[in-house]
């Protein structure tokens, strides 16, 4: 993954990797959701370059949780889709936004 090489890198070179512990990762996770919801409060004009910056940090982040918890984001997001396809299976939740306890 190109994206993780370049954290990591950028990471080294400021001696940054001391302060990302998992739950202070998984509190700029939040803090950028936050940040990229902040895009769309008043409506739905929203400015493209702002959120693309936003989905990057947050995105960053996720990955570098994943490299310090040594998990690999494409295996566990394929291995929660299998489960999430389980509980929405197609015949009962195509086109409806039920939760699935609700179908």
């Amino acid at each position: 993954m190109k994206s993780l090489e370049a954290i990591r890198q950028f990471n080294e070179e400021r001696d940054w990797d001391q302060f990302h512990t998992p739950e202070n990762l998984a509190k700029s996770i939040c803090i950028e959701a936050g940040e990229l919801l902040e895009c769309f409060q008043w409506n739905n004009d929203f400015n493209q370059q702002d959120v693309c910056e936003e989905l990057a940090d947050v995105t960053s982040y996720c990955i570098m949780l994943a490299d310090k918890l040594n998990v690999d984001l494409d295996e566990i997001v394929l291995d929660k889709l299998e489960k999430t396809k389980k509980k929405y299976p197609v015949e009962k939740a195509k086109g409806i936004s039920t939760k699935y306890d609700k179908l």
